[in-house]
């Protein structure tokens, strides 16, 4: 094969924000698939918040990034070969796959997917890990109900916004917190959001949260942390369920942040505040595959891809996701497909 094959890899631990010296681009033969495993052209990859708490060397779900190791993620790619039992040249898989433009995996790692239902991005995002972590986290934790109350930090975010959807099919108020004009716009003329606040030009979170939530919150989706949850947190009604998805807010500080304490504010509610991760619920993906993938086809939900052309311009594309560049999902296009 005579493409060229390149892989990224970190190098260093972050210390606050990641810059382009934590990471090296490194050239690499193209690898020959053995026997059960398929050669992968990766036509895209997703990135994500939570690959910045593995760049730190410390305990979380799942072990940390190694120094002078590829970064590895979500990847849709095309098989160029196959060596494996139902996979063939041309076929569209899905896996956690490292970030080079060539690799080989066995099948078990990846899943073959149907670029003729939906788009092939959706499986790195509504059909994805990202419509799923929205699925069970509202409804396994959150446990929506009409007429409730549902809000949303990072609702402009991949997640936040398939969360605020499905509450709007449940048949809740919904209010988003994102960080522009345009993204709030977005919400409520695009997605049926109730309400939307800019936290980075509201003076008052707490009295814009009072306005816009008038009978109290009864969900808080959390994907941000910080100040501005402590804002959500004031206004809780009793037996309020929050599910906690993600800290964006505090992945890049270099000192530990010191909120006010929240248990008393739950103790008084009743309230459940929850951690979780997706693959909690891997046994039960199917099931949320299937009603996410139904409600996309009768036009229930929409979503969003904020996609960043070329392989060399990766790191940039995930250094974006802190700046509040993207609307939806994160994601880079490295090549197109070969066979078609």
């Amino acid at each position: 094969m005579s493409e060229n094959n390149q892989q990224i890899l970190l190098v260093q631990r972050p210390q606050g924000m990641p810059t382009e010296a934590d990471f090296k681009w490194e050239d690499i033969p193209v690898p020959q698939p053995a026997d059960g495993e398929v050669l992968i052209k990766t036509l895209y990859l997703s990135v994500d918040p939570y690959m910045r708490g593995r760049m730190s060397d410390r305990k979380s779900y799942v072990p940390p990034y190694e120094l002078n190791q590829p970064i590895t993620g979500g990847v849709v790619g095309e098989v160029i070969e196959s060596k494996a039992t139902g996979l063939s040249q041309g076929d569209i898989v899905v896996g956690m796959l490292d970030w080079k433009k060539f690799q080989t995996a066995s099948a078990k790692q990846v899943k073959k997917i149907d670029p003729t239902v939906a788009p092939m991005t959706t499986a790195l995002g509504i059909l994805g890990m990202t419509g799923l972590t929205a699925y069970f986290g509202l409804l396994d934790i959150g446990q929506p109900k009409a007429g409730e109350t549902v809000v949303i930090s990072g609702a402009a975010g991949a997640v936040g916004m398939v969360v605020g959807q499905i509450a709007k099919i449940k048949g809740c108020r919904v209010v988003g917190i994102a960080g522009s004009e345009k993204k709030n716009e977005y919400l409520i003329n695009q997605l049926g959001f109730d309400a939307a606040i800019n936290y980075k030009t509201t003076p008052n979170l707490v009295k814009a949260l009072k306005e816009t939530c008038p009978n109290g919150v009864d969900v808080y989706f959390d994907n941000v942390g910080g100040e501005i949850s402590d804002a959500v947190l004031s206004l809780l009604n009793p037996f309020a369920r929050i599910p906690i998805c993600g800290q964006i807010s505090l992945y890049n500080l270099e000192n530990a942040n010191v909120g006010p304490r929240i248990q008393p504010l739950l103790l008084v509610n009743k309230a459940l505040m929850k951690g979780f991760i997706v693959s909690d619920y891997a046994e039960r993906f199917g099931e949320g595959y299937r009603q996410l993938a139904e409600w996309l086809q009768a036009g229930k939900l929409q979503y969003e891809e904020n996609i960043v052309d070329g392989f060399e311009n990766t790191i940039q594309a995930f250094l974006g996701l802190f700046t509040g560049e993207n609307l939806g999902k994160q994601l880079v296009k490295v090549a197109e497909p070969s066979m078609r």
